[in-house]
């Protein structure tokens, strides 16, 4: 439940905090929330505009760090803008030079299910100066995530039984588990979520993000999206098209494909993951001093390791064991980081070869990844229009699967979690996509929109970059020739040009092409104990496998 009126949890730790957080009986808490939020709008109430949807008064107050923090209070459901409210929370850092103050830049994080409290405060101190200077930096946790009412379908225990029985390599019953666990985890979310299980898809978040515009006197919005909020920006942008004063949208959604064809969209991510694996792998054999795993033939030996893994997973401190699927989970999320972490791959592939279990490749989901992949599933189910065949969603999971048989076949039959594997959850989402976006993604009359696209990008794949500057109306297109997820804050050209159109509205020049990033570097030596203080780079925060989500935008140092 929310905790409007309750002291704010620390935002500057990543702890398991669930007091206040969970939306687990969201019926109860709307009309807590409601009641609550009334209170405060009553006191000052706003004109309505837009859908006729009160316009929520902010009160910031210190949260550390030189950020400030407010609660707003928005409509639950958009078709009845006037009746029960959610609580967003939200984080500002004002400009740093206020005569040079531009505006508002916000920044939307990814997932969906990461926190845009905890990116912008991780991230604000590695911004270039041009925006800390003359912006205040802003954003929230979008409703149903993080300390915005979180959604929970799966608790820790159901999601941690459903991730021990997934497999490094599925056997021949991967499928109908998958379809079984998929269907549970979708009765859960109905059962726990009720009548408003289906309002946590990105209209709704588009509205909520002009909602708060207007409540900080903004006429416009400069907006940087990474990944997931690349396709918030685009729905934002697609349905308020004059309120983009400028928008950088990085490792962009193609969002015909991710909202309308869906498999057409979830199949090529499949492929970008293993082509970003093969890459690694190729690599490795060609660089076995600085890799130090497979003994001149890492691919067969990544497919014995699965194998092994699944036969006698690994007995970890924690009383957890890790198998095949562990390998594929942490990889899949610390793939985001480029070349610069293959050296560390190479090592922590070697250590669970030799069944160390202090490879980070070895550490499960931890209770912090379940509050990001209940909504990551919710959001997704919401926001998608899958066909309901069962015959249609076995063939593209088998042939997802087939296409991608290193890293691909164990996401696809896992339970619901991340992006492409939540198909099994949405074809048998029960729920009526009402906070679904259907419109056109044209933005017509919006400002130029910057899309930037990494070209082996494992996550976004490239082509949905270059789909995304040809959906918008008026668009520049910038690519980083690179490996990884995302070029903002990777690349020094990406970075430069990126702040230059924000800040000044220059935009790089059409057919840019930035190709500077950090070459594979052996990492210093650094203890999993050490790096969970918090206080480590974003080497040791990938290494070993503290950060669940991969919302970083400061460069490796």
């Amino acid at each position: 439940m929310p905790d409007l009126g309750q002291p704010r949890p620390n935002l500057d730790t990543h702890t398991h905090n669930r007091t206040g957080r969970r939306l687990t009986a969201i019926l109860a808490a709307a009309t807590l929330i409601s009641g609550a939020a009334t209170s405060i709008a009553a006191a000052s109430p706003s004109t309505p505009q837009g859908n006729g949807a009160p316009v929520p008064v902010l009160s910031w107050s210190d949260c550390t760090g030189g950020f400030e923090c407010s609660d707003a209070a928005v409509p639950l459901d958009y078709r009845d803008p006037h009746g029960r409210t959610i609580t967003l929370h939200m984080i500002r850092h004002r400009a740093a030079d206020p005569a040079q103050r531009v505006g508002t830049l916000w920044m939307e994080p990814g997932g969906p299910g990461s926190s845009g409290l905890s990116f912008a405060r991780d991230n604000y101190a590695d911004l270039p100066s041009a925006l800390r200077d003359r912006f205040d930096v802003v954003s929230f946790d979008p409703r149903g995530i993080g300390t915005s009412s979180q959604v929970e379908c799966y608790s820790d225990d159901q999601y941690d039984a459903a991730v021990a029985a997934t497999k490094g390599v599925p056997g021949p019953d991967a499928f109908d588990t998958a379809v079984k666990v998929a269907a549970d985890f979708d009765q859960n979310c109905v059962t726990k979520l009720g009548d408003t299980a289906g309002l946590f898809g990105t209209q709704y978040v588009a509205r909520d993000i002009d909602l708060l515009r207007q409540a900080l006197g903004e006429q416009q919005l400069t907006f940087y999206g990474r990944s997931f909020g690349t396709y918030v920006g685009t729905v934002y942008a697609a349905m308020f098209p004059h309120r983009v004063r400028a928008m950088a949208l990085d490792g962009a959604y193609d969002p015909k494909h991710y909202a309308d064809q869906p498999y057409a969209y979830d199949e090529p991510q499949y492929v970008a993951l293993d082509a970003a694996m093969d890459d690694f792998l190729d690599w490795c054999a060609q660089n076995q001093t600085q890799c130090g795993f497979g003994d001149g033939d890492p691919r067969a030996a990544f497919t014995a390791l699965k194998s092994d893994l699944d036969a006698n997973p690994v007995q970890l401190p924690t009383g957890k064991k890790a198998n095949g699927f562990t390998l594929a989970y942490r990889l899949l999320f610390n793939m985001d980081a480029g070349k610069v972490i293959w050296p560390s791959f190479g090592q922590a592939l070697h250590q669970a070869q030799q069944r160390d279990p202090n490879s980070f490749l070895l550490r499960p989901p931890s209770p912090a990844s379940y509050d990001q992949l209940n909504p990551n599933t919710v959001v997704s189910c919401n926001d998608r229009d899958f066909p309901t065949s069962l015959s249609k969603l076995e063939r593209h999971v088998t042939a997802s699967a087939d296409e991608a048989p290193l890293l691909g076949a164990p996401w696809a039959y896992a339970p619901p979690m991340y992006d492409q594997n939540s198909a099994p959850a949405c074809v048998q989402w029960p729920v009526e996509r009402v906070s679904r976006y259907g419109g056109s993604y044209r933005a017509a009359g919006s400002a130029p929109i910057l899309v930037i696209g990494t070209t082996h990008d494992p996550d976004t794949p490239y082509q949905d970059a270059v789909a995304l500057s040809r959906t918008f109306d008026n668009a520049r297109l910038l690519t980083f020739d690179a490996e990884g997820h995302t070029a903002f804050g990777r690349s020094a050209c990406v970075t430069d040009a990126v702040a230059s159109y924000l800040a000044d509205l220059t935009l790089p020049k059409a057919g840019t092409v930035c190709s500077d990033e950090v070459p594979p570097a052996t990492v210093p030596a650094a203890s999993a104990r050490s790096a969970s203080t918090g206080s480590g780079s974003q080497y040791s925060e990938l290494r070993d496998g503290v950060r669940d989500d991969h919302d970083l935008i400061r460069p490796a140092r």
